[in-house]
């Protein structure tokens, strides 16, 4: 597990499997306290979008408008333990 991206509005967190590859990602939204688990076809495309992003040296703004695309998908509620 390995937080990849933490803001006031969102957060990323990047799960690996046995052999260090990507399992998955946890994009959760802080203020809707919700989030959604992305894993096996939509991790690798998150990924690879997230690349893209980050290659292009985004603001804060920029990467939270990205992940704000993910909101209607979002419908498990973030739970703190």
């Amino acid at each position: 597990m390995n937080m990849i991206y933490n803001s006031p509005s969102y957060c990323v967190v990047e799960f690996k499997d046995a052999e260090e590859r990507v399992g998955g990602f946890e994009v959760m939204d802080k203020l809707a306290r919700r989030e959604i688990y992305l894993g096996g076809d939509l991790a690798r495309h998150f990924r690879e979008s997230v690349q893209e992003l980050i290659d292009s040296e985004p603001s804060i703004e920029e990467v939270d408008d990205f992940l704000r695309q993910f909101e209607g998908l979002m419908q498990q509620p973030l739970v703190l333990h």
